[in-house]
Protein backbone atom coordinates (compact mmCIF):
# COMPACT_ATOMS: atom_id res chain seq x y z
CA UNK A 1 0.00 0.00 0.00
CA UNK A 2 1.19 3.50 -0.78
CA UNK A 3 -0.34 6.66 0.66
CA UNK A 4 -0.38 9.42 -1.96
CA UNK A 5 -2.21 12.12 -0.01
CA UNK A 6 -2.79 12.85 3.66
CA UNK A 7 -4.90 15.75 4.90
CA UNK A 8 -6.12 16.60 8.37
CA UNK A 9 -7.87 19.42 10.17
CA UNK A 10 -8.47 20.00 13.87
CA UNK A 11 -5.44 17.82 14.63
CA UNK A 12 -3.45 18.86 17.72
CA UNK A 13 -1.15 21.65 16.47
CA UNK A 14 -2.57 21.74 12.93
CA UNK A 15 -5.64 23.81 12.03
CA UNK A 16 -5.18 22.38 8.54
CA UNK A 17 -2.35 20.24 7.14
CA UNK A 18 -1.65 18.39 3.92
CA UNK A 19 1.21 16.32 2.54
CA UNK A 20 1.86 14.19 -0.54
CA UNK A 21 4.13 11.31 0.52
CA UNK A 22 6.37 9.43 -1.88
CA UNK A 23 6.94 5.70 -2.36
CA UNK A 24 9.72 4.26 -0.21
CA UNK A 25 10.96 6.17 2.83
CA UNK A 26 9.47 9.50 3.91
CA UNK A 27 11.44 11.36 6.58
CA UNK A 28 9.50 13.95 8.61
CA UNK A 29 11.69 16.24 10.73
CA UNK A 30 10.99 19.16 13.03
CA UNK A 31 11.61 20.48 16.52
CA UNK A 32 10.19 18.74 19.56
CA UNK A 33 6.51 19.56 19.84
CA UNK A 34 6.22 20.71 16.22
CA UNK A 35 3.63 18.06 15.39
CA UNK A 36 5.59 15.32 13.60
CA UNK A 37 4.02 12.55 15.62
CA UNK A 38 0.54 13.97 15.00
CA UNK A 39 0.88 13.21 11.30
CA UNK A 40 1.51 9.57 12.08
CA UNK A 41 -1.37 9.64 14.56
CA UNK A 42 -3.65 10.79 11.75
CA UNK A 43 -2.65 7.77 9.65
CA UNK A 44 -3.05 5.50 12.69
CA UNK A 45 -6.49 6.96 13.39
CA UNK A 46 -7.69 6.07 9.91
CA UNK A 47 -6.31 2.55 10.22
CA UNK A 48 -7.33 1.78 13.83
CA UNK A 49 -10.05 4.27 14.81
CA UNK A 50 -7.85 5.56 17.63
CA UNK A 51 -4.51 7.25 18.23
CA UNK A 52 -1.58 5.09 19.30
CA UNK A 53 -1.37 7.49 22.25
CA UNK A 54 -4.87 6.53 23.41
CA UNK A 55 -8.42 7.68 22.88
CA UNK A 56 -9.30 10.43 20.42
CA UNK A 57 -10.80 12.60 23.15
CA UNK A 58 -7.53 12.52 25.11
CA UNK A 59 -5.90 15.39 23.25
CA UNK A 60 -5.94 14.40 19.59
CA UNK A 61 -8.60 16.99 18.74
CA UNK A 62 -7.14 20.49 18.53
CA UNK A 63 -8.21 22.85 21.31
CA UNK A 64 -11.22 24.82 20.09
CA UNK A 65 -12.05 22.38 17.28
CA UNK A 66 -15.21 20.30 17.33
CA UNK A 67 -13.54 17.22 15.83
CA UNK A 68 -10.48 15.94 14.04
CA UNK A 69 -10.97 15.19 10.35
CA UNK A 70 -8.61 12.99 8.36
CA UNK A 71 -8.62 12.26 4.64
CA UNK A 72 -6.30 9.71 3.03
CA UNK A 73 -5.79 8.62 -0.55
CA UNK A 74 -3.72 5.55 -1.29
CA UNK A 75 -2.85 3.10 -4.04
CA UNK A 76 -2.95 -0.66 -3.66
CA UNK A 77 -0.52 -3.09 -5.25
CA UNK A 78 -2.68 -3.83 -8.28
CA UNK A 79 -3.09 -0.13 -9.01
CA UNK A 80 -6.49 0.35 -7.37
CA UNK A 81 -6.93 3.90 -6.11
CA UNK A 82 -8.75 4.27 -2.81
CA UNK A 83 -9.79 7.12 -0.55
CA UNK A 84 -11.26 7.40 2.93
CA UNK A 85 -12.37 10.15 5.26
CA UNK A 86 -13.04 10.09 9.00
CA UNK A 87 -14.48 12.76 11.27
CA UNK A 88 -14.11 11.96 14.97
CA UNK A 89 -15.13 14.19 17.86
CA UNK A 90 -13.94 11.81 20.56
CA UNK A 91 -17.57 10.88 21.24
CA UNK A 92 -19.03 10.21 17.79
CA UNK A 93 -17.67 9.56 14.32
CA UNK A 94 -18.71 9.54 10.68
CA UNK A 95 -16.75 7.99 7.84
CA UNK A 96 -16.69 7.50 4.10
CA UNK A 97 -14.83 4.92 2.05
CA UNK A 98 -14.46 5.23 -1.71
CA UNK A 99 -17.32 7.73 -1.83
CA UNK A 100 -19.77 5.69 0.27
CA UNK A 101 -20.89 6.18 3.86
CA UNK A 102 -19.54 3.62 6.32
CA UNK A 103 -21.77 2.19 9.04
CA UNK A 104 -19.12 0.23 10.97
CA UNK A 105 -15.85 1.83 12.04
CA UNK A 106 -14.18 -1.58 11.66
CA UNK A 107 -15.04 -1.63 7.94
CA UNK A 108 -13.32 1.72 7.47
CA UNK A 109 -10.26 0.70 9.47
CA UNK A 110 -9.93 -2.59 7.58
CA UNK A 111 -9.35 -0.74 4.30
CA UNK A 112 -6.01 0.95 5.08
CA UNK A 113 -3.30 -1.16 6.72
CA UNK A 114 -0.76 0.73 8.85
CA UNK A 115 1.77 -0.85 11.23
CA UNK A 116 3.05 1.67 13.79
CA UNK A 117 6.11 1.56 16.04
CA UNK A 118 6.36 4.40 18.56
CA UNK A 119 7.82 5.05 22.02
CA UNK A 120 4.94 3.28 23.76
CA UNK A 121 5.10 0.15 21.60
CA UNK A 122 7.02 -1.81 24.24
CA UNK A 123 3.63 -2.10 26.02
CA UNK A 124 2.85 -4.78 23.45
CA UNK A 125 5.29 -6.94 25.42
CA UNK A 126 5.31 -5.43 28.92
CA UNK A 127 1.75 -4.12 29.28
CA UNK A 128 -1.61 -5.78 29.91
CA UNK A 129 -3.40 -8.14 27.57
CA UNK A 130 -5.50 -5.61 25.64
CA UNK A 131 -2.78 -4.46 23.19
CA UNK A 132 -1.84 -8.08 22.51
CA UNK A 133 -5.47 -8.96 21.71
CA UNK A 134 -5.63 -5.94 19.39
CA UNK A 135 -2.42 -7.15 17.74
CA UNK A 136 -3.96 -10.56 16.92
CA UNK A 137 -7.28 -9.09 15.86
CA UNK A 138 -5.70 -6.46 13.60
CA UNK A 139 -3.89 -9.17 11.68
CA UNK A 140 -7.02 -11.29 11.39
CA UNK A 141 -9.21 -8.36 10.33
CA UNK A 142 -6.85 -7.72 7.43
CA UNK A 143 -5.72 -11.13 6.26
CA UNK A 144 -9.24 -12.61 6.36
CA UNK A 145 -11.05 -9.72 4.70
CA UNK A 146 -14.02 -10.86 2.66
CA UNK A 147 -13.62 -14.51 3.67
CA UNK A 148 -16.98 -16.13 4.36
CA UNK A 149 -17.15 -17.33 7.94
CA UNK A 150 -14.08 -15.24 8.71
CA UNK A 151 -12.94 -13.59 11.89
CA UNK A 152 -14.75 -10.23 11.83
CA UNK A 153 -18.33 -11.60 11.92
CA UNK A 154 -17.33 -13.94 14.76
CA UNK A 155 -15.69 -11.09 16.64
CA UNK A 156 -18.81 -8.92 16.33
CA UNK A 157 -21.07 -11.81 17.30
CA UNK A 158 -18.97 -12.57 20.37
CA UNK A 159 -18.78 -8.90 21.42
CA UNK A 160 -22.56 -8.56 21.17
CA UNK A 161 -23.16 -11.72 23.19
CA UNK A 162 -20.62 -10.68 25.82
CA UNK A 163 -22.35 -7.32 26.27
CA UNK A 164 -25.71 -9.03 26.74
CA UNK A 165 -24.36 -11.62 29.19
CA UNK A 166 -22.63 -8.96 31.26
CA UNK A 167 -25.86 -6.95 31.43
CA UNK A 168 -27.68 -9.99 32.80
CA UNK A 169 -24.93 -10.70 35.32
CA UNK A 170 -24.92 -7.11 36.51
CA UNK A 171 -28.70 -7.22 36.94
CA UNK A 172 -28.52 -10.52 38.82
CA UNK A 173 -30.56 -12.36 36.18
CA UNK A 174 -29.86 -16.05 35.57
CA UNK A 175 -31.84 -19.04 34.37
CA UNK A 176 -32.81 -19.55 30.74
CA UNK A 177 -31.72 -16.06 29.62
CA UNK A 178 -28.20 -16.61 30.87
CA UNK A 179 -28.16 -20.11 29.37
CA UNK A 180 -29.02 -18.65 25.97
CA UNK A 181 -26.18 -16.14 26.02
CA UNK A 182 -23.75 -18.75 27.33
CA UNK A 183 -24.60 -20.82 24.27
CA UNK A 184 -24.13 -17.83 21.97
CA UNK A 185 -20.78 -16.95 23.54
CA UNK A 186 -19.54 -20.50 23.13
CA UNK A 187 -20.80 -20.76 19.54
CA UNK A 188 -18.85 -17.62 18.55
CA UNK A 189 -15.97 -17.87 21.00
CA UNK A 190 -14.68 -21.34 20.13
CA UNK A 191 -14.08 -20.65 16.40
CA UNK A 192 -12.87 -17.10 17.19
CA UNK A 193 -10.22 -18.65 19.43
CA UNK A 194 -9.28 -21.09 16.69
CA UNK A 195 -8.64 -18.17 14.34
CA UNK A 196 -6.39 -16.48 16.88
CA UNK A 197 -4.44 -19.67 17.57
CA UNK A 198 -3.96 -20.23 13.84
CA UNK A 199 -2.80 -16.66 13.30
CA UNK A 200 -0.12 -16.86 15.99
CA UNK A 201 1.02 -20.24 14.67
CA UNK A 202 1.40 -18.77 11.19
CA UNK A 203 3.35 -15.80 12.59
CA UNK A 204 5.93 -18.00 14.29
CA UNK A 205 8.39 -18.41 11.40
CA UNK A 206 8.36 -14.71 10.51
CA UNK A 207 8.93 -13.75 14.13
CA UNK A 208 11.81 -16.19 14.52
CA UNK A 209 13.52 -14.78 11.43
CA UNK A 210 13.16 -11.16 12.52
CA UNK A 211 14.34 -11.85 16.08
CA UNK A 212 17.36 -13.73 14.76
CA UNK A 213 18.33 -10.61 12.84
CA UNK A 214 17.51 -7.96 15.46
CA UNK A 215 18.14 -9.68 18.79
CA UNK A 216 20.10 -12.91 18.22
CA UNK A 217 21.39 -12.91 21.82
CA UNK A 218 17.86 -13.75 23.02
CA UNK A 219 17.89 -17.05 21.18
CA UNK A 220 14.91 -18.59 19.45
CA UNK A 221 11.56 -16.89 20.02
CA UNK A 222 8.31 -18.82 20.44
CA UNK A 223 4.77 -17.49 20.77
CA UNK A 224 2.60 -19.00 23.47
CA UNK A 225 -1.15 -18.48 23.09
CA UNK A 226 -3.39 -18.12 26.15
CA UNK A 227 -7.04 -18.46 25.05
CA UNK A 228 -8.74 -16.95 28.12
CA UNK A 229 -9.85 -20.18 29.78
CA UNK A 230 -8.43 -23.66 30.44
CA UNK A 231 -9.03 -24.71 26.86
CA UNK A 232 -6.84 -27.81 27.10
CA UNK A 233 -9.36 -29.55 29.36
CA UNK A 234 -12.58 -27.49 29.14
CA UNK A 235 -14.85 -26.35 26.34
CA UNK A 236 -15.84 -22.68 26.52
CA UNK A 237 -19.42 -23.72 27.30
CA UNK A 238 -18.24 -25.74 30.29
CA UNK A 239 -15.90 -22.96 31.44
CA UNK A 240 -18.78 -20.45 31.38
CA UNK A 241 -20.98 -22.80 33.35
CA UNK A 242 -18.31 -23.46 35.98
CA UNK A 243 -17.57 -19.76 36.39
CA UNK A 244 -21.21 -18.69 36.61
CA UNK A 245 -21.34 -18.19 40.38
CA UNK A 246 -18.11 -16.21 40.33
CA UNK A 247 -19.33 -14.17 37.37
CA UNK A 248 -22.62 -13.35 39.08
CA UNK A 249 -20.75 -12.20 42.17
CA UNK A 250 -18.38 -10.08 40.05
CA UNK A 251 -21.09 -8.76 37.73
CA UNK A 252 -19.18 -9.59 34.54
CA UNK A 253 -17.83 -12.53 32.53
CA UNK A 254 -14.45 -13.64 33.86
CA UNK A 255 -13.51 -16.29 31.27
CA UNK A 256 -13.48 -16.38 27.49
CA UNK A 257 -11.72 -14.97 24.42
CA UNK A 258 -12.08 -11.41 25.72
CA UNK A 259 -9.47 -12.43 28.32
CA UNK A 260 -7.13 -14.04 25.75
CA UNK A 261 -3.43 -13.20 25.71
CA UNK A 262 -0.07 -14.38 24.38
CA UNK A 263 3.54 -14.19 25.40
CA UNK A 264 6.98 -14.68 23.88
CA UNK A 265 9.45 -17.13 25.32
CA UNK A 266 13.15 -17.06 24.42
CA UNK A 267 15.52 -20.00 24.63
CA UNK A 268 18.25 -17.75 26.06
CA UNK A 269 15.91 -16.73 28.91
CA UNK A 270 14.80 -20.16 30.14
CA UNK A 271 13.39 -18.90 33.42
CA UNK A 272 11.32 -16.26 31.64
CA UNK A 273 13.50 -13.49 33.01
CA UNK A 274 12.15 -9.98 32.69
CA UNK A 275 13.22 -8.28 29.48
CA UNK A 276 15.18 -5.05 29.72
CA UNK A 277 13.50 -1.98 28.21
CA UNK A 278 15.77 -2.25 25.17
CA UNK A 279 14.96 -5.95 24.73
CA UNK A 280 11.25 -5.20 25.11
CA UNK A 281 11.46 -2.55 22.37
CA UNK A 282 13.25 -4.94 20.01
CA UNK A 283 10.76 -7.68 20.81
CA UNK A 284 7.78 -5.41 20.12
CA UNK A 285 9.34 -4.18 16.88
CA UNK A 286 10.08 -7.77 15.85
CA UNK A 287 6.42 -8.67 16.41
CA UNK A 288 5.23 -5.72 14.35
CA UNK A 289 7.62 -6.46 11.49
CA UNK A 290 6.64 -10.13 11.54
CA UNK A 291 3.02 -9.07 11.34
CA UNK A 292 3.80 -6.79 8.38
CA UNK A 293 5.65 -9.60 6.59
CA UNK A 294 2.74 -11.98 7.18
CA UNK A 295 0.35 -9.37 5.78
CA UNK A 296 2.55 -8.92 2.71
CA UNK A 297 2.72 -12.63 2.00
CA UNK A 298 -1.03 -13.14 2.34
CA UNK A 299 -2.20 -9.93 0.68
CA UNK A 300 0.51 -9.47 -1.94
CA UNK A 301 1.56 -6.01 -0.71
CA UNK A 302 3.15 -4.48 2.36
CA UNK A 303 1.19 -2.35 4.80
CA UNK A 304 2.30 1.22 5.39
CA UNK A 305 5.01 1.34 8.07
CA UNK A 306 5.11 4.26 10.54
CA UNK A 307 8.19 4.64 12.77
CA UNK A 308 7.86 7.47 15.28
CA UNK A 309 11.06 8.97 16.71
CA UNK A 310 13.14 6.05 15.46
CA UNK A 311 16.50 7.50 16.53
CA UNK A 312 15.48 7.74 20.20
CA UNK A 313 14.11 4.19 20.24
CA UNK A 314 16.90 2.27 18.51
CA UNK A 315 20.67 2.58 18.21
CA UNK A 316 22.31 3.08 14.81
CA UNK A 317 23.10 -0.60 14.41
CA UNK A 318 19.46 -1.62 14.77
CA UNK A 319 18.24 1.36 12.76
CA UNK A 320 20.42 0.23 9.86
CA UNK A 321 19.16 -3.34 10.05
CA UNK A 322 15.51 -2.31 10.20
CA UNK A 323 15.77 0.20 7.40
CA UNK A 324 17.72 -2.22 5.22
CA UNK A 325 14.98 -4.81 5.67
CA UNK A 326 12.25 -2.30 4.86
CA UNK A 327 14.10 -0.92 1.83
CA UNK A 328 14.43 -4.43 0.45
CA UNK A 329 10.70 -5.01 0.95
CA UNK A 330 9.63 -1.98 -1.08
CA UNK A 331 7.26 -0.88 1.70
CA UNK A 332 6.26 2.75 2.09
CA UNK A 333 7.75 3.98 5.36
CA UNK A 334 7.18 7.12 7.44
CA UNK A 335 9.93 8.09 9.91
CA UNK A 336 9.84 11.04 12.30
CA UNK A 337 12.68 12.68 14.20
CA UNK A 338 14.26 15.98 15.11
CA UNK A 339 16.88 15.06 12.51
CA UNK A 340 17.63 12.17 10.17
CA UNK A 341 18.39 8.95 12.10
CA UNK A 342 22.05 8.02 11.97
CA UNK A 343 21.25 4.64 10.49
CA UNK A 344 19.32 6.14 7.58
CA UNK A 345 22.36 7.27 5.59
CA UNK A 346 24.18 4.03 6.36
CA UNK A 347 21.25 2.04 4.95
CA UNK A 348 21.68 3.59 1.51
CA UNK A 349 18.20 5.11 1.54
CA UNK A 350 17.29 8.30 -0.33
CA UNK A 351 14.20 9.46 1.51
CA UNK A 352 11.64 12.05 0.57
CA UNK A 353 12.20 14.89 3.04
CA UNK A 354 9.47 16.82 4.86
CA UNK A 355 9.84 19.47 7.56
CA UNK A 356 7.20 20.46 10.12
CA UNK A 357 7.25 24.04 11.40
CA UNK A 358 4.63 26.52 12.60
CA UNK A 359 1.70 24.26 11.82
CA UNK A 360 2.78 23.46 8.28
CA UNK A 361 4.50 20.60 6.47
CA UNK A 362 6.89 21.58 3.71
CA UNK A 363 8.59 19.28 1.21
CA UNK A 364 12.36 19.74 1.16
CA UNK A 365 14.86 18.82 -1.51
CA UNK A 366 18.50 17.81 -1.17
CA UNK A 367 20.94 20.57 -1.92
Amino acid sequence: MEVTRLEASGLRRFPQVSMAPEPGINLITGDNGAGKTSLLEALHLMAYGRSFRGRVRDGLVRTGAEAVEVFVEWREARGRQRRAGLRHSGQAWTGRLDGENVAQLGDLCAALAVVSFEPGSHALVTGGGEPRRRFMDWGLFHVEQGREGGFLPLWRRYARALKQRNSLLKAGIGGAQLDAWDHELAEAGEPLTGHRQGYLDALQDDLSAVVQELAPSLGTASLQFQPGWRRHDLSLADALLLSRDRDRAAGYTTVGPHRADWRIDYTALPQRETLSRGQAKLTALSCLLAQAQDFARRRGEWPVIALDDLASELDRHHQRRILGRLLASGAQVFITGTEAPGGLGESGAHPALFHVEQGQVRRQHDA
